[in-house]
């Protein structure tokens, strides 16, 4: 953003291509942005003099996307999801597929079905399934946590391996204290045994350590047996606007508190 009014060429290397990114540099260019290889991971700028406005409509955030399925297959509820971007979401769909979760498309949207039970897939020689984040097109750090905690009620298990950021995986305490039976192998892999539903989740005082964490924690409680409580829920509103009215709208027993 700043390199397309700066003087000079501008080379930025090792940039993110995820689709967000290029919707960015499709937008400025529209603006009269000069940029060279959108959608890659070098990028070269030509700096103009100015910019001029138009006409641009922002993508589904797919990150709003997943946590929703998520939360759909967790809860046992459908949900329909409107203008979903499908095109863009990468290997999102796959991998809650891999989890046992259906969905069905139509058009831009994704229709979750209720379901009582999603069973993890198995690999051929019976290993246990591995889930990893990775840089676009690979699967997204950031809907890791919400992986994790659907697993938690699957029927199977599954080894959750965070590659690419620290300290993601350390709010699964919380989902410990809640009755989930996950193995920190160490501070980048989890081992979950899924309960199948079995054995609903039970409520518990916690506080949200980020974003993806907290929603993760969230939708574990929307889940869970009893009234949870969430502190330091600024770090979910950071990346979920008017979540508490948005669930409430779809039905969740939820409300925000002043502590």
């Amino acid at each position: 953003m700043t390199s397309v009014l700066a003087k000079g060429t501008t080379t930025i290397f090792n940039a993110a291509c995820e689709p967000y990114i290029k919707q960015l540099c499709s937008m400025l260019i529209s603006m009269g942005a000069r940029i060279q290889g959108v959608g890659s991971n070098l990028l070269t700028i030509e700096g103009v003099d100015i910019l001029h406005g138009c006409e641009h409509t922002l993508l589904s955030d797919m990150i709003e996307v997943g946590s929703f399925i998520g939360l759909a297959a967790m809860t046992g509820s459908e949900i329909t999801i409107k203008n979903a971007g499908l095109p863009h979401l990468g290997l999102i769909p796959d991998v809650f597929s891999r989890l046992g979760i259906k969905m069905e498309f139509a058009g831009d949207d994704i229709l979750i079905p209720a379901q009582d039970h999603y069973e993890v897939e198995s690999y051929m020689d019976g290993s246990i399934m591995t889930i990893a984040d990775a840089p676009w097109p690979g699967f997204t750090p950031d809907l890791i946590s919400i992986v994790l905690v659907i697993a938690t009620q699957a029927r199977g298990s599954i080894l959750i391996h965070q590659k690419m950021f620290e300290s993601r995986l350390f709010f699964v305490d919380k989902l410990i204290d809640m009755g989930a039976k996950i193995i920190l192998c160490d501070p980048h892999r989890a081992t979950v045994i899924g309960l199948d539903h079995k054995y609903p989740l039970r409520s518990i005082r916690m506080s949200s350590p980020d974003i993806r964490a907290g929603v993760a924690l969230l939708i574990a409680a929307l889940s869970a047996q009893g009234i949870s409580i969430i502190d330091n829920i600024e770090q979910i509103d950071r990346g979920y606007q008017n979540i508490d009215s948005r669930l409430r709208d779809l039905g969740a027993d939820i409300k925000r508190i002043n502590s």
